[in-house]
Order: C-alpha cells, then sequence, then structure tokens
C-alpha cells in the first residue's frame, strides 16, 4: 500500500497528451518486422516456447482472481528472461510467439503495477505491450494492452493528490478516448466481438468521464450489440474475464461514477451492479470486492443508509481478502460518501470497521 507522499510520486511520470498519443500513433505505423541485430543463435525450441505461453497464462488468471500484483516480481523475472531470449536469432515462427509472450507478460506486469499503485511503471509496461503485440502481428492483443493503457488514464482521478485535479481527469479522459479511437480504426475489423464490446466500454467510460451522457449510452448499447454477437469458441483465453458480469460490473461501475454528480444515474446504477453480482463468478475476488463496493455505495446515494450499511459489511468480507489498491481506493470513495453520516447509527459501525483498512491510502 502506497502512502500519500509515494502516490504522489508515481503519478509524476504518467505521461499525457502528444507525449503519449504521438509516440504510440508512429508505433502502430511502423513496418512490424523490422530486422534485429542477433547476438548469438538460439537453441530454443517450440516446446519451450509452449511452457513460456502457459507460465503468462498463469500469471494472468492469478491477477484476474486476486489482484494486487502478489506476484508481480515473478511476472517482471519472466519479462525479462523472454526479452533476453529475444536478442538471439530465431526461426519466425519461434520469434513471433516469443514476441507474443512478451506481450502479454508486459501487459499483466502492468496490471499488476497499477494495481500496486505504481502507475508510472504499469504505463511502461502498457507501452512495451503494445509494441510487442503489434510486432507479433497479434491486433487483438494489441488493441487489448491499448485498452488497459486507456482503463488506467480513466481511473487515475482516485488519486486527487493535485491542485489541478480537474483540468488533468479531462486530459486523461481524452487522451484515453483517443487511445480507444485508435485501436478501433487499427484493429476493429481484426478482433471479436468480445474485444469489441470491451472497447466500446472504455469508450463509454471516456465518455462518462467527460460529462457526455448521450455519447455514454449510445456507446453501451454498441458494447452490448458487440457483446451479444460474441462467440466464446473464437475467442482468446485472455479475454474470457470479460463475460456478462464484468459487461454488467463495468458498465455499472461508470454509471455509479456519474450518479455521483447526478443521483438520477444511481438506481441504474443500482440494477447494473446487482445483475453483475448475481452473474459474477465465484473467486473472482477484486472483481466480486469492486462490485460489493459498488451497490453499497448506490444505496447511500439513493437514501437507502440501513440497507447501504449492511451491504458495505457484506463487501468488506470480500475487501479483506485482496491486497488490491483499486479496491482500497474504492474503499476510500464509500468511507468518504459517509461522513456527513457519521450520525446515522448503521453507518458509523461500518465507518469503524472500514478505517483500519483505508489508512494511509490516496
Amino acid at each position: 500500500m502506497l502512502d500519500r507522499r509515494q502516490a504522489t510520486r508515481a503519478l509524476i511520470g504518467v505521461v499525457v497528451g502528444a507525449k503519449l498519443i504521438e509516440p504510440l500513433e508512429q508505433w502502430l505505423r511502423r513496418v512490424s518486422d523490422e530486422p534485429v541485430a542477433a547476438i548469438g543463435r538460439g537453441n530454443i525450441g517450440l516446446q519451450e516456447v509452449e511452457q513460456l505461453e502457459n507460465a503468462a497464462q498463469m500469471f494472468r488468471e492469478w491477477d484476474d482472481q486476486f489482484g494486487g500484483g502478489l506476484r508481480r516480481k515473478a511476472v517482471v523475472g519472466q519479462l525479462s528472461e523472454v526479452n533476453e531470449l529475444l536478442q538471439d536469432s530465431h526461426p519466425a515462427e519461434v520469434r513471433r510467439r516469443l514476441r507474443r509472450v512478451l506481450a502479454l507478460l508486459a501487459e499483466t506486469a502492468a496490471t499488476m503495477s497499477w494495481d500496486s499503485g505504481l502507475q508510472t511503471a504499469a504505463q511502461e509496461y502498457y507501452m512495451l505491450a503494445v509494441g510487442a503485440a503489434k510486432a507479433a502481428g497479434d491486433p487483438a492483443l494489441c488493441a487489448n494492452a491499448m485498452a488497459g493503457m486507456a482503463r488506467q488514464l480513466l481511473s487515475l482521478n482516485h488519486y486527487g493528490t493535485v491542485s489541478r485535479r480537474r483540468d488533468l481527469e479531462h486530459q486523461r479522459a481524452m487522451d484515453a478516448l483517443e487511445i480507444i479511437r485508435l485501436a478501433q480504426d487499427e484493429f476493429g475489423d481484426a478482433v471479436t466481438p468480445t474485444v469489441q464490446a470491451m472497447l466500446y466500454t472504455r469508450e463509454a467510460w471516456a465518455y462518462g468521464k467527460l460529462e457526455r451522457p448521450s455519447a455514454f449510452r449510445r456507446t453501451c448499447d454498441k458494447a452490448y450489440g458487440a457483446f451479444a454477437r460474441a462467440d466464446g469458441d473464437s475467442d482468446p483465453y485472455w479475454i474470457r474475464y470479460f463475460d456478462a458480469a464484468e459487461l454488467s460490473g463495468t458498465l455499472g461501475g461508470r454509471l455509479l461514477e456519474m450518479a455521483r454528480h447526478d443521483s438520477c444515474f444511481a438506481a441504474e446504477a443500482a440494477c447494473e451492479i446487482e445483475h453483475a453480482i448475481e452473474l459474477r463468478v465465484p473467486g473472482r475476488l477484486r472483481s466480486s470486492a469492486l462490485d460489493k463496493l459498488g451497490i453499497a455505495e448506490a444505496r447511500l446515494l439513493q437514501g437507502e443508509l440501513d440497507e447501504a450499511a449492511r451491504l458495505g459489511h457484506a463487501a468488506l468480507n470480500m475487501v479483506e481478502q485482496t491486497a488490491s489498491d483499486r479496491v482500497r481506493k474504492k474503499l476510500l470513495n464509500v468511507y468518504s460518501r459517509t461522513d456527513q453520516l457519521a450520525g446515522v447509527r448503521s453507518v458509523a459501525e461500518l465507518r469503524d470497521r472500514v478505517r483500519p483498512l483505508i489508512i494511509d491510502t490516496v
């Protein structure tokens, strides 16, 4: 868990604006298979590559389940090893698959770094993942890494540590929207409907941040339409987390953000989040914790204080099982929402239980 000063430092190196978008667009335009100066001849075969692919999948599944970056150092170590292998010469198929493994590991390292509050490192790993996926000729994986980069930018508003917060949030939302549109333009026809739906949810998120509810709803409709066309059998394993529960939970969370500024969105947010909770696969601790904190906050916004407190206690049972920085930030939101309600007994009891869990959380 980062304290306030550490979190501030973590944000200093996060790139926004033209310094982020222009290099990214140049990478995407670059010819993917540029010549590489080989240091030596590699002796790795397809069987070893498959083992690396299995390791990348294992790390990803671990992060999807628990969050918090508990195995981040192991992922970074494996990433370094694959990068060293790519310095040698290999047959084209081996090199392509190694680049894909590099992209998978880099994206997992990015997500773990983000979920540990290491924002600059997360952005750097996302950039590495985009470049490696592009070089591997995997458009869907490249689009997914770009979506991760956009999602990180959209989430940084939780770190309210600078005076120009509103301006920065607007800049990050615009950057995120540009990244998603770039991914859609470059790869939209080459990805599965599930990946398309995921990209639309990130686009909708940006519109929500930009206070454009009509554009938000229009893009939500596109997300649901794309998801209705999805065929799970054709999806790569790394997008299988994006099921019906994830779709509802993601859009419900965005509606909840909008409800903080306009309570008319609260009931709709609660409906979506409840649907996500009903559908959520057991074992997804981070996602379940975020869902349950979300429904508790929605009930607070609706003025259902005792029900919100009950749901908050249930959420804490899940929160205590994950080290996710994102979950702690969400918990802080709920706690802050109750500042003016501490005189209500049920809310006061919830605050007493929450307080030790958010010490040093920004």
